[in-house]
């Protein structure tokens, strides 16, 4: 399985943080759950973190079958439908989002 990480990295702006979450579940996941090919869309807040460590506020991960889904969805018209409504959450953050793909694996823990 092939997963694509959107990486937020950086902060909300104070005072914004339940609006910054709603806007993402309302206005956002819709769209982002339409992405041909997806398998699972996983969408993270930051709980806390390490001292010293860099804010991730949002982390979104969807997962494709192979590469070639996540091409298809990178060329689709609801990923460009999602990059403008992104650009009315980042009102609310400073930082920069980056990309990453990654071939992933699932295991399940001992018991």
């Amino acid at each position: 399985m092939i997963t694509r990480y959107a990486l937020f990295e950086g902060e909300i702006h104070a005072g914004r943080e339940t609006e910054f979450r709603q806007f993402v579940q309302e206005r956002l996941v819709p769209l982002w759950v339409r992405f041909p090919g997806a398998l699972e869309v996983r969408v993270t807040f930051e709980v806390s973190r390490d001292d010293g460590a860099a804010g991730y506020p949002l982390v979104l991960a969807v997962s494709y079958p192979d590469i070639a889904a996540v091409e298809t969805a990178l060329q689709s018209m609801v990923r460009f439908e999602s990059r403008e409504v992104t650009k009315e959450l980042l009102q609310m953050f400073t930082g920069s989002v980056h990309h990453h793909v990654c071939d992933a694996q699932t295991f399940a823990p001992a018991l």
